[in-house]
């Protein structure tokens, strides 16, 4: 198996060679450094990379020393980030224990720091898939917006090895298309279902709403607490659905529908809302597995998107010209990646202090 830093190491680059002071290896190893020490804009970079020549060193040899902020500016925003992108899914591909037979969530954010006018227009969107059980982003793409995934999840999934994996998408990802690529990449899915596919969601509403049908299905109950409230989630599924598959023979592979009704009481007020979600599987299982697939999706949002705005000040960063933000973005989900597969029970934003202070530790990230 490759480690990280040979898969680096045949990221293509984009410059004369005969011209070059700085390789891109070079600029990328002291990138990812600079990041995992807590760098987080391009002078940064160079004044961590200045620092930790000599244990740079180590790995490459940096005959012309390190980069200026300049020049980091400059790689970063005329790289095409396909090579980063296609080196890092590779990696992650050869850690195959990370997705089989677990959640692998799709999702977008908005890196608000990256817009280029007021109105906050032409910030970087990137769809991340993120393998729940263990923590670990497995992929990303860059899109224009929300309006523009539908065509840029079947692409992140054409990157990605998750056959035996469970692929768990909101509802603007509920498409044809993607029920198919999901089930050619030899994945199962779990799908919300809303208005934008109208007709299968009120044939499924419909189905729930019927008492004496919805008193057929499988049950399963969880109760939680949590953010000052009581929540129990209840999720009704059922696989006799030859009547739903008539109806829409286009769907690959559904072998299922489910019904989730959240009700939640808040402690301090007693008010009650309450809640229900309908979704599409592949799934042979149970409610039970369902629940639990549809609940493990919010790990994108709880653990990844928000570790990414506190951890690393992602929203803060103004990097925004050209293939810079995205070419950033890639580097922080490989730190994040690399943080994530130390064992100790330190928090991510001690993970990263600690390898700003501890070279042995450093080395052990990188080398791991």
């Amino acid at each position: 198996m490759m480690s990280f830093l040979e898969h680096m190491k045949e990221v293509p680059g984009h410059r004369a060679a005969g011209r070059l002071i700085y390789p891109l290896n070079e600029v990328l190893l002291a990138t990812l450094v600079g990041v995992l020490r807590g760098a987080d804009d391009w002078d940064a970079m160079e004044l961590s990379s200045r620092e930790y020549l000599p244990w740079l060193n180590r790995f490459l040899p940096f005959k012309c020393g390190v980069p200026r902020a300049r020049t980091f500016r400059k790689v970063f925003r005329l790289l095409p980030p396909k090579g980063p992108e296609e080196r890092f899914a590779a990696w992650v591909s050869s850690l195959r224990e990370v997705v089989r037979g677990v959640l692998v969530a799709i999702d977008g954010k908005t890196l608000r720091g990256s817009k280029k006018s007021v109105d906050g227009s032409g910030a970087l969107h990137l769809l991340s898939a993120y393998a729940c059980e263990a923590g670990l982003v497995i992929g990303q793409r860059a899109v224009d917006g929300k309006s523009t995934e539908i065509k840029a999840i079947p692409e992140l999934l054409g990157m990605l090895a998750i056959n035996g994996a469970i692929v768990s998408i909101d509802a603007v990802g509920t498409q044809k298309a993607i029920a198919a690529k999901i089930t050619e990449k030899e994945a199962d899915y779990v799908l919300a279902l809303k208005g934008n596919q109208s007709a299968l969601h009120d044939d499924v509403k419909r189905f729930f709403g019927d008492v004496e049908l919805a008193r057929s299905c499988d049950l399963h109950k969880t109760t939680g607490t949590g953010h000052g409230r009581i929540e129990e989630r209840t999720c009704r599924a059922t696989d006799v659905i030859d009547w739903l598959k008539e109806r829409h023979p286009h769907w690959q592979n559904m072998h299922g529908i489910a019904a989730i009704t959240s009700t939640r009481i808040d402690k301090k007020t007693r008010q009650t809302s309450v809640e229900t979600r309908f979704h599409i599987t592949s799934l042979a299982a149970g409610p039970a597995a369902i629940l639990a697939a549809t609940r493990a999706h919010w790990g994108i949002e709880n653990n990844l998107h928000w570790q990414l705005d506190i951890t690393f000040d992602e929203d803060r960063c103004r990097t925004r010209k050209d293939f810079s933000p995205l070419n950033l973005a890639i580097v922080r989900h490989i730190v994040f990646h690399i943080l994530k597969k130390d064992k100790s029970n330190l928090s991510l934003k001690r993970n990263r202090l600690k390898a700003s202070v501890n070279p042995s530790f450093r080395t052990a990230l990188l080398t791991s």
